[in-house]
């Protein structure tokens, strides 16, 4: 990261259009993230049953499923160097229209599948493999997203507008939790499990349509364009994830923890929630559907607010209360869920979501602000994807392990308390950029490149 930088800018002012740059951010956020998280919640009430063979322990169906859960995980991380390194040498917008397509086509693609009763068990084969291409292209669109708009905010208020692409992952969630809650309202189950669920898998190609045509209506930010304008002048290669790490790995291993509390707490809160309120608490799928309607509501009005606490107070001190917060979630959430009450099961996914709104509304202006504008979609890609691989992707199968191991959710809660702890140390080693101009990162970058070449040639 780099040291000194001062907290206003040529972009203190708000650009023009900026609000559309913020729809055309959520719009593919939306869609993409309404695709992987029908995947999340369609992993427990569908795929479980209908992609595995019945081993006689319905838990041993919800684990495989999480299993092919945790390949989109694994794939985030390599979408997101790939789409790192493309999008800081031909563009965020670019790049970002090819992800929605390829997350769009994958997605619909699943609601196409054989189950294991037709196909064996080339059926979770072909789960996997379209798991992995949706993973890739997710992990690809994050950072454009964020990156698109946090390069088009002014100083003062970036944490704030970069905040809303956040936003568009509650409001993705929100969409396929409508969805799936009309269908298993208005459907049998046996209609529904035969063929009713893949009615919201191929309504992403619908949704993709729009969002793709909102993006062709934005162009990169004007201080990406003078990057780019510059390294092609100079003919300079210094961007990728290679010089990264060369060049700023405290930045990189910082985002990661910071990263690491925050993704398993939503993948508790939104995923594994739903297995423990099917199995333990023994709630019926409609009633699991509308809390987490409710809960998901909630969740995307509070993203933009924390945001714009992050411009208030700063980055750190709103991040290091969601963190500490987040770690006393698991040892009273769970016996909330387990009261058998409806307002109050509801008000514990709330309370993690809020608890989680506080860290994850911050991260795109914390990690654009880490990172000169010349690497910085490789930067933040790579801080933000590599740590969900042993984060989000192991959480709901770890957390379903130790249920079912201990049969308690207490060993979940010193789980998610130890997630909490590696990122409050993160917070405490990452420095304060509240106000910090992007214009002054890449000036400090480019002395700093200067002197190291200075010295080479000395």
């Amino acid at each position: 990261m780099i040291d000194n930088v001062p907290e206003t800018g040529p972009g203190d002012s708000a650009p023009t259009g900026l609000k559309k740059v913020v729809a055309a951010s959520m719009a593919g956020t939306v869609v993409e993230w309404y695709e992987f998280f029908l995947y999340g919640t369609a992993a427990t009430l569908v795929f479980s049953k209908l992609f595995f063979p019945n081993s006689g322990d319905p838990l041993d169906g919800v684990i495989a499923a999480f299993l092919t859960y945790a390949v989109g995980f694994v794939a985030r991380p390599l979408g997101g160097l790939v789409f790192g390194h493309f999008g800081d040498k031909y563009g965020r917008k670019t790049l970002l229209q090819f992800s929605l397509l390829l997350v769009g086509a994958s997605t619909f693609l699943m609601g196409c599948l054989p189950t294991y009763p037709q196909v064996g068990y080339l059926a979770p084969a072909l789960l996997v493999v379209l798991r992995f291409v949706q993973g890739f292209a997710v992990g690809g669109e994050w950072g454009g997203a964020v990156l698109l708009v946090a390069e088009h905010s002014p100083a003062s208020r970036r944490g704030f507008w970069a905040s809303w692409p956040q936003a568009g992952v509650p409001a993705g969630n929100l969409m396929a939790t409508v969805v799936l809650l009309v269908l298993t309202t208005t459907l049998p189950d046996a209609a529904f499990l035969s063929w009713g669920w893949r009615i919201a898998f191929w309504l992403s190609a619908v949704i993709v349509l729009v969002g793709y045509y909102i993006r062709t209506m934005v162009s990169d930010a004007p201080i990406f364009i003078a990057a780019q304008e510059k390294a092609e002048r100079t003919e300079s290669d210094s961007y990728g994830v290679l010089e990264v790490f060369r060049r700023y790995p405290r930045g990189v291993f910082t985002a990661m923890g910071l990263r690491f509390g925050e993704n398993i707490m939503y993948y508790l809160v939104v995923t594994f929630s739903i297995t423990y309120l099917k199995f333990v608490a023994n709630a019926d799928t409609s009633s699991i559907l509308w809390w987490m309607l409710v809960a998901h509501a909630v969740h995307l009005g509070a993203v933009p607010l924390a945001g714009r606490a992050t411009d208030i107070f700063g980055r750190r001190p709103v991040y290091l209360l969601g963190a500490i917060l987040s770690g006393t979630w698991g040892f009273f959430a769970f016996p909330m869920m387990s009261s058998g009450h409806g307002v109050i099961i509801m008000s514990a996914i709330i309370i993690g979501l809020v608890f989680h709104a506080l860290m994850y509304a911050g991260q795109p202006a914390i990690m654009a602000e880490m990172f000169p504008t010349r690497m910085r979609y490789s930067g933040v890609s790579l801080g933000y994807q590599v740590t969900s691989i042993v984060a989000g992707s192991m959480a709901p199968i770890i957390a379903t392990t130790l249920l079912n191991r201990f049969d308690s959710s207490l060993p979940i809660a010193f789980y998610l308390l130890a997630a909490a702890a590696v990122t409050i140390v993160a917070v405490l080693y990452t420095r304060e950029t509240k106000g910090a101009s992007l214009e002054a990162i890449d000036a400090a970058d480019a002395d700093r490149l200067r002197a190291d070449a200075a010295r080479v040639s000395a």
